[in-house]
Order: structure tokens, then C-alpha cells, then sequence
């Protein structure tokens, strides 16, 4: 092993961390498609969403009818989430990445006219398992957001306005947790369908690295507007190789696994899921040009609505 392939790593371990966990959940602002611009401001920034490309698998049992995404009215809803990230290169002693978990209470406010358009998010009170984290999270309360959608219920755009006193770190956390709810939502098929109906929905989550990603939903149970959805997530690499930041150079992806799973119910009348869990985990295995130097990771993270 060089000691510049060495040090070239260790420099980039943090950076090489964050920028994976992001790929795993969306977009970072850092490392948005260079096609789509990230506007930003003083107290907004805008992030674009990878469009989604929805499939039906089977229409499930009959009777069917189609799921009509059509929000309306004022929702109060709490989402929770936590990351892990376990990074180690070569026999050094792993090293902890890992977010703390956070949890944003939300009340969305849904588009005025037909479905369609954006829906507003504000931001109650943030707290953290992290004690630290939770004082700078103080400060954001009322912090508000935006969700461009379609009729489909497909996320376009993300917008975030947090507070002009807000922390970096408060801003970075609010980001990442409203970032891992938009890659973990459902699209919903044009045609009718009945219980145990199956669709796909792809899509590209762009950060450090681009993934494919294939959402497989079932939908488990219908009563009137209220849907229990199950959910299969898996992910692949659209590159064998990791373009590191900043002209660094590459790292050639030796093994890439990250896939989940969850439940999520929804309303559709209502904006956001009312409740649920999700989970998206793997492991990845990177290494230098010479091939002497190998870096290690796992990853998991868990997304949690719940209905106060």
C-alpha cells in the first residue's frame, strides 16, 4: 500500500461517507445532477428530483379502481430518521459516520387547487437523540418547506426555507431527514387496480455516486382512500467505478449491496403518509487504482411516519 493512496484515502474518508449516505437517501446539494441546477439563497435552497418512471406489474384482484392522489386540507404528521455509517480502510479500526436520529414534527398544507402542485411543510419543534443537535434543531421551529408533485403523487422538487438563525448543522440535519422521506416515497399507477396489485417505480439518486433505484409497492389492503402499501427497495451502482470530490481521482467499486424494506399507509386525501417504517441497509467495498488499498462500509437507514 502507498502512502499516497493511503493518505488520499483517510483524507477523503468523511467526505467519501457523506456523500454515500446521501446517494442512499437523495440528492446532496453538493452533488445534484449537473443538468439540473441548485438554486440556492440566503434562507432557501431548491433541490431537484430524479424523475420516476412508474410500471404495472399486475393489477391485483378485482374489484379495482384507480388510485386517485388528490390531497386536500391541513395534515399533521412526524417523521423520523436515523442513518448509520460504518466506514474502514484496509485493518484500521472502523470508523462511526453516522447521523444521529431526528425527528421533524410536520404540518402540510396541501395544494389549493385540483391534485398536483406544492405542497407546504412546516416544521414544529426538531429534536434529536443528540442532546447537541437538539439545541442547534431549537432554533428551526417554524422553519417551512416545499414538495412539488404530480397527480401521480411523484415527488419533482424539494424547496427548503429554514430560518435565518438556523445552524448549519440544524439545516444539514432538516435537509438530509426531508431528502430520505422524498426517496422513500410511492408513486401510484395510472390504471385501476385491486388488493394485491404490483408496481414499479424507477428512478436515478444521484450523490457521490448514481444509483439506479427500483421501488417494487404491493398494495396489501384497501379501505376507501386508505391504503397499506408494502414496499421493496434495492439499489444499483450505474458506474463501476466512484468519482471522488473535487478531481481526486477515482475508487473502483468492488461490491455494492443496499436494498430494504417497509409498510407505509397512506390516505389519499391526505398529503404525506400517516404512518409506517422503512428501512434501506448494504454494504460496499471500494478500492484505490493499485488496488492496495480497500475501503469498507455499511450502511442503514430508517425512515418512520407516524400521526401524532
Amino acid at each position: 500500500m502507498s502512502e499516497t493512496s493511503t493518505q488520499r484515502l483517510r483524507a477523503l474518508a468523511a467526505a467519501t461517507a457523506a456523500a454515500l449516505l446521501l446517494a442512499g437517501c437523495g440528492t446532496a446539494e453538493d452533488d445534484a445532477p449537473t443538468d439540473t441546477d441548485v438554486s440556492t439563497s440566503p434562507s432557501a435552497i431548491s433541490l431537484p428530483v430524479t424523475p420516476v418512471t412508474i410500471e404495472l406489474v399486475d393489477p391485483g384482484a378485482e374489484p379495482r379502481s384507480s388510485l386517485t392522489y388528490e390531497p386536500a386540507g391541513e395534515q399533521s404528521v412526524v417523521l423520523t430518521t436515523s442513518s448509520t455509517v460504518s466506514q474502514q480502510i484496509d485493518d484500521q479500526a472502523a470508523q462511526d459516520f453516522s447521523t444521529p436520529e431526528i425527528t421533524l414534527p410536520l404540518t402540510a398544507q396541501a395544494p389549493e387547487s385540483d391534485a398536483g402542485g406544492e405542497i407546504r411543510l412546516r416544521i414544529g419543534t426538531p429534536t434529536s437523540a443528540d442532546q447537541r443537535l437538539t439545541e442547534a434543531l431549537a432554533v428551526a421551529e417554524g422553519s417551512e418547506a416545499g414538495l412539488t408533485v404530480t397527480d401521480t403523487g411523484a415527488v419533482t422538487a424539494l424547496s427548503i426555507s429554514p430560518n435565518a438563525d438556523a445552524e448549519d448543522a440544524a439545516r444539514a440535519a432538516i435537509e438530509q431527514a426531508l431528502n430520505q422521506a422524498v426517496y422513500r416515497s410511492i408513486s401510484f399507477p395510472s390504471e385501476d387496480v385491486g388488493v394485491g396489485a404490483v408496481w414499479t417505480t424507477e428512478q436515478q439518486v444521484v450523490s457521490g455516486l448514481t444509483l439506479n433505484q427500483t421501488t417494487t409497492a404491493t398494495l396489501r389492503e384497501r379501505d376507501g382512500d386508505r391504503l397499506t402499501i408494502d414496499l421493496r427497495i434495492d439499489q444499483t451502482p450505474e458506474s463501476a467505478t466512484l468519482e471522488l470530490p473535487d478531481d481526486a481521482g477515482q475508487l473502483a467499486i468492488d461490491t455494492y449491496t443496499m436494498s430494504g424494506s417497509g409498510t407505509l399507509e397512506f390516505d389519499l386525501g391526505r398529503s404525506l403518509p400517516v404512518s409506517g417504517e422503512v428501512t434501506v441497509a448494504g454494504e460496499q467495498q471500494y478500492s484505490d487504482p493499485e488496488g492496495t488499498t480497500v475501503l469498507r462500509q455499511d450502511i442503514s437507514d430508517t425512515l418512520r411516519w407516524s400521526t401524532p
